[in-house]
Parts: structure tokens; sequence; C-alpha cells
């Protein structure tokens, strides 16, 4: 496979899918509107909480005079990770040398627990890793017969393959584990990839890896992200095989909120293909990975090994819900927190764009302190805290009209976590106080259409007079430094 794929417009010729779509977000507001009317113009519902639909081109304009369209997105194809397949001749499990660079080969991975869902290409249902396996659920019709639908096979390969004496062994083998085929056309296909998360998310807390990206950011399948963060689970992604090409941005892995895992080859050292970033979390081997693949590709079933971020990824999911199983009073920002401070630095001394944290480490993540909860995520827009934004609740507000006092200790992170948004109460006649403590600057916002600053911290404290009726404000806090941890505390006085 190529190492690098350009973004095309998604073009269907299957009788199933409309010659032409796009995705259509629709206004909250009018949403039982745009529904109606893209159900009538032969669209498809992809995401319920979130408006997002599959509508036929020729229907946009329609939309958009109608009033209820937020946003519109030329639905793409979205190149997996994967930068290279290459022959193997000797049998595969002697060669997952990644075990002993992860520490997979010093300790014992639990039984089934926290699941992992793969959104990919489909698998290969038939497969002597998957056809007898245990707590494997399809979570729509799988399709392995197109050229480049091996990749959600290979991907799965390397999350759980079965511990059962042909081929390979996963990373955690009797993981509960969940596909998702976001290829229904033999491509993969953001609409498809997008509704794949959402589906997930619906399924309750657990892994969602996603090992495909381009350079295209995409605010839909942004939301989709942040409603499986808002809904509980954690969502890993492969940093990309950009870094001989420039190293452009690569979404999803590029957003916060999303673990982003680069490569690194059997000498513990960074792959040179491995996108750098600022965005990047953790690294786990990516170069020479046996893998399964479908029938339909391969009649063996196991000829072939890996290259790229795409096999990173899983690593690093399967190893995330192995820890979550095995720890599961952990929330999902702790386990995003533990997955990547436990790695193994591999580089210059704490974080560094190649290789993020470090190296994955299994055994020190099982062991690993419990990071302080990061409550309210995602909250770095007021779309994202108020009711019927983007989500259909809002977070609670930290002071109210009856309890004018509050505090809450949070963390943020110039790439993972930028702003934390919070809802506080401004009671008239007095001045509200936000101190904070941590290297962090706060402000206080007018919560309106635009928002304006109204206060401004200087040594931690950003205070504002209300002389007006009592009403909702916002708080900013801002990291100082690339991550910190903070107490936000709240007073409002007479004086």
């Amino acid at each position: 496979m190529a190492p690098r794929l350009l973004i095309v417009l998604a073009m269907f010729f299957v009788v199933a899918a409309p010659a032409r779509a796009d995705l259509v977000q629709f206004d909250r507001a009018h949403a039982s509107k745009g529904a109606r009317l893209a159900r009538a113009a032969g669209g498809t519902e992809l995401a319920h909480e979130l408006q997002i639909w599959r509508v036929p081109t020729y229907a946009i304009a329609d939309l958009r005079r109608a009033g209820v369209v937020r946003i519109t997105r030329t639905e793409r194809l979205l190149p997996t990770m994967a930068a290279s397949l290459q022959l193997a001749t000797d049998p595969l499990v002697p060669f997952e040398w990644w075990r002993a660079a992860v520490g997979a080969d010093q300790v014992d991975s639990p039984g089934p627990g926290k699941p992992v869902t793969v959104v990919d290409s489909g698998i290969d249902l038939n497969h002597p890793e998957f056809a007898t396996r245990p707590n494997t659920t399809a979570l729509n019709p799988q399709t392995t017969s197109e050229i480049d639908e091996d990749h959600g096979t290979a991907v799965a390969s390397v999350v759980g393959a079965t511990n059962n004496g042909v081929g390979i062994v996963g990373v955690y083998p009797d993981a509960v584990l969940r596909i998702w085929d976001a290829s229904p056309f033999g491509f993969l296909n953001e609409g498809a990839a997008i509704q794949g998360i959402y589906e997930a998310a619906l399924q309750g807390p657990g892994v969602i890896n996603l090992s495909f990206g381009g350079e295209d950011d995409d605010p839909l399948l942004d939301d989709a992200i942040r409603f499986a963060f808002r809904s509980g689970s954690l969502v890993v992604a492969a940093a990309g095989n950009e870094a001989l090409d420039g190293n452009p941005p690569n979404f999803p892995a590029f957003y916060p909120h999303v673990l982003t895992v680069g490569a690194t080859d059997e000498s513990n050292q960074v792959a040179r293909f491995s996108s750098i970033s600022p965005t990047l979390d953790l690294a786990a081997p990516g170069v020479r990975i046996p893998i399964a693949e479908p029938f339909a590709q391969e009649p063996t079933g196991f000829s072939t090994t890996g290259n790229g971020t795409s096999f990173a990824s899983p690593l690093v999911a399967g190893t995330a819900a192995w820890v979550w199983t095995t720890r599961p009073d952990l929330d999902n920002t702790q386990l995003f927190e533990l997955m990547r401070r436990s790695a193994t630095d591999i580089a210059a001394a704490g974080f560094d764009n190649a290789s993020g944290y470090g190296l994955l480490n299994i055994p020190s993540a099982l062991n690993f302190r419990t990071p302080t909860s990061d409550p309210q995520e995602p909250n770095e827009k007021p779309r994202e805290i108020e009711a019927h934004g983007l989500f259909s609740s809002a977070t609670p507000p930290l002071t109210t009209a009856g309890h004018i006092a509050g505090s809450i200790t949070a963390s943020v992170d110039r790439s993972e976590d930028p702003i934390d948004l919070y809802r506080v109460w401004a009671p008239a006649g007095r001045t509200l106080r936000a101190q904070v403590k941590g290297s962090v600057r706060v402000r206080l916002l007018a919560r309106a259409t635009r928002v304006h600053a109204l206060a401004v911290g200087k040594r931690g404290v950003a205070a504002y007079r209300n002389r007006g009726k009592g009403t909702f404000v916002y708080v900013e806090v801002r990291p100082a430094v690339r991550f910190t941890e903070y107490r936000l505390g709240l007073t409002a006085v007479r004086k």
C-alpha cells in the first residue's frame, strides 16, 4: 500500500448508495425539520444525537434554503495508516518481537472486560482468529472482498487475535472485540466512520481504535469523537506515516481528546515514517508487525507483516482495554493520562514530538499511580457545556444562585485539552472571584452570542463586579505550560 494516499471525493457505485453524497449536520433548533427533509430526499441518519446525516448532493441546496443546516461536507474517502505490507516466510508468532518491547511477555492478560471497538474496514469473520473467538461482535455487516478491505482484519488481529495455537496472538487475546465496517462501498469513508464512532459510544464506555486519517480537518468527525469522549470512551488513533513528507496535520489524530500513537522499530527507536506532531502522546511497535489477512486477499490468512502507525495504534488500544479491565475504577480521562504517563522515555527527557511521552509499557501502565480525574470533558467551547449545543444536556454549573461558592480540580494540556470552560453564577451586586492554583491562566467571560472578556486574571485571580441582574458567566482556564493540574475556587463577595 502506498505510504501516502490522497483524500478524494467519495463516489459510490453500488445500488445501496447515492451517486454522490454529502454529510450534513442540522442546527439543533431545526433538527426535526431537517431530519424530515433529509429522509424525504433519501438520506440516511448517521448519528442521531449529533444530527449528522448522509444525503444526496442534489438535496443540499434545498436543505440550505430551508434554513436547517449547520454544516455540510462532501463525503471523503479515508486513507488507512498502513505504510506497507511485507511477505513473511517463517511462522508469525516467533516474530511478534513487539511483546518483549512493550512488556507483554512479563504479565498475563485478563479475561474479557472493557471492550475494544475497531472502526475500520470489515474483518473476515471466517478467519481462524475470529471464527470461533468468544466475545466478538460485528456491529454491522462486514465485507472484505475489495482490495483495500484487508486493513480491518489486520488491525483487529493486533488487538485480539485469540490464543488458539494458530497464527498470531493479539496484545489482549481475550478482549471483548467489536467491529464496525466503515468501508461499505469497498473503501473507508467518512460518514461510515462517523457512524461507527457514534454507535461504539452508544454501547457504553470502552476503547475505540481509529487506524485511518487524512489532512482535511472535519468538524463532524471531531464532533463524533467528542461525543464518544463525553460518553466515557477512550479514542485511540494512529499518528500517520508522513514523517518523510513534511509531517502535515493528520486527522483524527490531531484532534484534542484523542490518544495519538506513533510507531517504533525493533531497536525501540521511532520509525522513520512515523509522523512527528505536537499532538503525539506515546509510541508503540509499528514495524514488521505480524498480522492476519482476509482469505479473500490471502489464501493462507497469515502471509504478511505490516508497517505503519495503523498497527501501533491497536497495540495501545488493546493495552488500554486490558488496563481498564484490571483497573475498572478509572474513568476515561484518567486512563488517557495513565497510558501516556506510564510510557518509557526513549528520547529527550519528558515529552517530545516524535515519541510523545515514550514507548508503551504494559507492566508500568498496570501499576502506575491513579491520575487525577478531569471532569466535564470535553469543555473547550460554549456549545459543549450548554444544553442543546453539541450535547442534549448541559454540564453542571460550578456555582448557582443558591450556592455561590464552589471549586473544582482538573487539568489542561496545550494539545489534548487546551481550554476548560465552566458555567458559574455571578450574583447581582456582588464581585465574583475566580482563583486558580497551578500553571494556568484564568479569565471570566460574558455568556453571550459573542463571548468577550469580563475580567483577565492577575496573579491567579480574576474578579468581576456584576452591577446588573444575576446571570451565568463563563470561567476559562488555559495552560501556561504543556500540561498542568490546577484547582479553581469561586466565591462571590459584596464588596
